[in-house]
């Protein structure tokens, strides 16, 4: 990976684990200092209180209300405490479902959870939420369509390895992808990533999962994400910025 030359203010990074850093605080301001649009996604609700606390003080970044699949094995009670914050946020992440090898055993858990999570936001109302699918992807799609019916929430998919069918039947129940420079470093994504519509695009680090240059990456590293998108997308890192912005305003519309 070399260098991006691309300025970074203005640019989306709409899936970053902020308080997952060594210095939480830190973490928000540098995102905050570099004009990055960062979503910072919580893997429990006791997480979201000071992730928002942070949030607040910012232009740039907002708190995400999470319950992550990974974790609901063990923290499924916590869907009370999630309840009862649901109405202080427009966005929810990370949530979804996993079947991975380490996490099959408690998709019954994982499947409760994120109906659970749809139908909430679905009642509430207006919600973006950014969703995890690992081997899921079929399933996150049919509890999308059933629990969140078009015009009640909009929905991220983050970083997505489902099929090119699935993609396009994603597209047709009004859903975003969210797409990292790991996801772009493996030929089998790239036809995955070909087939997205430029207008459902935006880009996310996934820090601090991902790396840069040997390190956890950061929200100013979707550099590198737009830089690698712009050449399979045969655009300028420019345009592509841009277009990427303008996604992002187009999803905070509300519904």
């Amino acid at each position: 990976m070399v260098e991006s030359n691309i300025a970074k203010k203005g640019l989306v990074d709409f899936h970053c684990h902020l308080d997952l850093y060594p210095d939480h605080e830190k973490a928000v301001l540098q995102a905050e200092l570099a004009g990055i649009f960062t979503l910072a996604v919580t893997t429990t609700p006791r997480a979201w209180p000071r992730n928002n606390e942070l949030a607040k003080k910012t232009k740039h970044v907002r708190a995400a209300l999470g319950l992550h699949p990974q974790l609901v094995a063990e923290h499924e009670a916590e869907i009370a405490i999630w309840d009862s914050l649901l109405a202080e946020t427009r966005y929810i992440g990370e949530v979804g479902l996993d079947a991975g090898p380490r996490f099959y055993k408690s998709m019954d858990a994982q499947k409760r959870v994120f109906r659970h999570v749809l139908k909430r936001c679905a009642e509430a109302g207006d919600k973006i939420l950014s969703i995890h699918s690992i081997r899921t992807s079929k399933l996150v799609l049919d509890y999308v369509e059933e629990f969140l019916p078009a015009g009640k929430g909009k929905v991220v998919l983050h970083w997505f390895s489902g099929t090119k069918k699935e993609v396009q039947r994603a597209v047709k129940l009004g859903c975003y992808f969210s797409v990292n420079s790991t996801m772009l470093a493996s030929e089998r994504n790239l036809p995955i990533i070909m087939e997205i519509p430029m207008e459902r695009m935006l880009t996310e680090t996934d820090g601090p999962f991902t790396e840069s240059f040997g390190r956890p990456s950061v929200p100013s590293d979707v550099a590198y994400a737009i830089d690698s998108i712009s050449r399979l997308r045969k655009k300028q890192p420019t345009e592509l910025a841009s277009i990427v912005r303008t996604n992002l305003k187009e999803l905070l519309t509300e519904t």
